[in-house]
Formats: C-alpha cells, structure tokens, sequence
C-alpha cells in the first residue's frame, strides 16, 4: 500500500495533508524517516509511526449504535440527520454504512461498517438472521396473536410473512412485547400488528442475530464491536 494513501486511510489526512506531514520528516517506516509519499509499504509486518506514534492499520470497522428516534439510517441525507452524522471523523473517514435499517421512528440496535461481505452475509435471504424488538402496543395482545405470528401474517400489500415469535410482556389496554423476526420489510413489525387490529406506539430493536444492544450506550452513542461479537457476528446462524 502506498504511504499516503495508509496514513490518509488512519485519518491523518487528505492525500495533501499527509503529503506535508511527511515533508515536515513527521513519519518513520521501521525506524526510517520517509518522505515519499509513494513509498510502498506493508502496515502490518512493517512498523509505520507519526510523531513517534504507531500507525495501527485497520481495514475494517465494525460499530455498534444506540440509534436515536428522529435519525434515519442512511449514509446522506438533504433534510435529515443521518446515523453516519453522529460518527465522530476518525469512524466516519472510513465511509462506513448502516447495516440493514431502522425506521426513522424506531429506536435500538444498529450496527455500522464498510465490511461489504459482512453486511451481505447478514442481510442475504439465505441466512434469515433473526432480530428481535421490544414493543408498546395500543391494545391487548393476546394468545390468539401468537399463534398468529406463528403462522405469519399477511400485510396489507399481500405478502405473507415468515413465522414471528412473539412474547407478551404485559398484556392490557396498552400492551408491552417482545417480537422476533427473520426478516427486515418496510415497517414490518408495525404492519405485522396492523394485520391483527392494533397498533405499535414506541419500537425498538434489541438484538440482531447473536448481539445484544449494550444498554449503557445512551441514545446516538456507539463503540466498537469486541473481538469476541465480530466472531459471534461472522458465525451467525440462520433463524430456525
């Protein structure tokens, strides 16, 4: 990998800015001041300091988001804030992309990065990666909507959705649940009630496929994934 485009890649930078970093003799390779900015080297068996401080190359990131009502799940937008806004600029230079997406109104686990396999693999019809949310619902819920999640449902476009599982939590005139899904349809878990004559009043997702939400993330807050969740993430099985 040329020299620039590592330290640019870190966020040291613009290709321009790392051009005057290294001018300025600020970066060393094996203990070597150089200021080729094309100079080709390898950020993993090479060592790469700034200002005396180790450039740790990473291709990848892997983030998980408290996601805030009121932000949408996009990398741009004209009128609204975006997930990829609340990023701070070293997370953000690395033009990473929200997994799958939550409603705009809808609050919880979203996971963020610019691994491209990762995110196919999740979001492929093949794997059916379960994930579930938390609802308050205007209405009783009740067996009989269990045993019609069960089945699946159809929505008011036709389609007919794949078995859900549902667990009551509290059930009254408003009602509190827990809902697992396989699937990721506009509004799904909204429409999935709609289907049974009640409505969904506060939605939020709390896990997707083996991870859970970190509850002491506030809303808008994120953190990287651990080793241990990247690993449990990438052998992810399909829902059953």
């Amino acid at each position: 990998m040329r020299l620039d485009k590592l330290l640019s890649n870190m966020g040291f930078g613009s290709r321009k800015e790392v051009k005057i970093l290294l001018k300025g003799k600020a970066c060393q390779v094996d203990g070597e001041v150089v200021r080729d900015v094309a100079k080709q080297v390898d950020p993993v068996a090479q060592v790469v300091t700034v200002y005396g401080e180790r450039v740790h190359y990473q291709e990848f990131i892997y983030l998980m988001m408290h996601k805030p009502q009121d932000v949408i799940s996009a990398t741009e937008d004209k009128y609204d804030q975006t997930v990829i806004d609340l990023l701070d600029p070293f997370h953000a230079h690395f033009e990473p992309f929200p997994v799958g997406r939550l409603d705009k109104d809808t609050e919880g686990f979203l996971l963020i990065t610019n691994d491209g396999q990762l995110t196919h693999n999740l979001l492929s019809p093949k794997k059916h990666v379960p994930k579930v949310y938390f609802a308050e619902i205007e209405g009783r819920v009740t067996q009989a909507d269990i045993d019609a999640f069960a089945e699946g449902v159809t929505l008011d476009d036709g389609y007919h959705t794949k078995p859900g599982k549902l667990k009551i939590l509290k059930s009254d005139e408003q009602s509190e649940i827990e809902l697992e899904i396989s699937e990721g349809k506009f509004h799904q878990v909204k429409r999935m009630f709609e289907s049974v004559g009640k409505k969904v009043t506060y939605l939020k997702r709390i896990s997707m496929g083996p991870l859970s939400l970190d509850e002491s993330l506030a809303l808008g807050e994120y953190r990287e994934l651990t080793e241990d969740e990247l690993e449990q993430l990438k052998n992810a099985k399909p829902a059953k």
